[in-house]
Parts: C-alpha cells; structure tokens; sequence
C-alpha cells in the first residue's frame, strides 16, 4: 500500500503532501522535514530508493526522482514493488507534462486541484487504481469538460432588468 506522496521543491516546501494514512498536522509536516533531510542529504549519483524505517517505521520503503526544482516522493510498505513506484512517479510526471505542456513549479502551485485529481486518478486510498498517462488524460479532460460545462448554466439572470421584462 502507498503511505504517502509528496511533491516538494529543492528548498523543502511542499507542493503536494497525501497521507493515506491518518496522521495529525503536526506528524505530517514532521514527516515532510525528515523526507526532505533524507532527499537534501543524498549524492545525484547514489540510488532513488531509501529505507524509510526510521521515517515512517517499520516495513516502510521510500522512491523519489528528481525532476528540476522538485521531488517526488511515494512511500510505500512492502506490498509494493520498488520499480514499480518508480516507474508510477514516471506516469505521475508525464500526465503532468501532457496537462500542462512542460510541468513547472509553478503550474502546480497555481493548479492544485488539478494536480490532486491526477494523482487521485492514479493513485485512490493508497491504491495503484491506473498505470496508463493516456487513460489518466481522458478522465481529467472529460472532467475539465463537464466543469466548463457546468460553469457555463446559470439559474440567476445576468441582469435585474431581465426579471423586470417577466
């Protein structure tokens, strides 16, 4: 079962942190500081996959990649293969950059829901639910319609005048 992902840039603020884990706020930010001084702390050459034990206790696995100014990061128990997570933070990345042509920090901070119905399209309660980017693209388009869509019914009149001509 996935434990968490984070989405954090090189200085340690979070863009994305999901739990699927009930932990209180202050565990939470806890957690975010220690994966990041794990993350900081490590060469560019050594391997994407940490023991986590000492983070997030016992049978917990970390998988990070590093893409420009941010990490991502699935913790994950032993249920879950290490390859596999990372090739899912790959999937995760690519929807991203299909959504929004060349993903920055930026589009995710000014985009948030959007990137959180993402991930919830991949990943749902800790479970791996879709692994294909392109499968993933068709729910968040089909959701972006039905959002334009219903953005564009109103049930109050534009004007006051208009209720005058009734």
């Amino acid at each position: 079962m996935i434990k968490a992902v984070m989405v954090m840039n090189t200085q340690g603020k979070p863009r994305l942190a999901k739990f699927y884990d009930y932990q209180p706020v202050e565990k939470q930010q806890e957690l975010i500081r220690s994966v990041f001084a794990a993350l900081s702390s490590r060469a560019e050459n050594v391997s994407n996959f940490v023991e986590a034990d000492a983070i997030f206790g016992l049978d917990s696995r970390l998988v990070y990649k590093h893409y420009a100014t941010l990490y991502f990061v699935f913790v994950f128990d032993s249920s879950e293969n290490e390859l596999a997570m990372l090739d899912l933070i790959q999937v995760f990345v690519e929807t991203l950059d299909k959504c929004f042509k060349n993903v920055c920090e930026l589009d995710i901070v000014f985009n948030y829901g959007k990137m959180q119905t993402i991930l919830d399209e991949i990943v749902f309660g800790g479970q791996v639910i879709e692994t294909s980017s392109a499968e993933v693209m068709k729910v968040v388009e089909e959701i972006l319609k039905l959002e334009a869509a219903s953005n564009a019914i109103t049930l109050v009149p534009k004007t006051v005048s208009s209720w005058r001509g009734r």
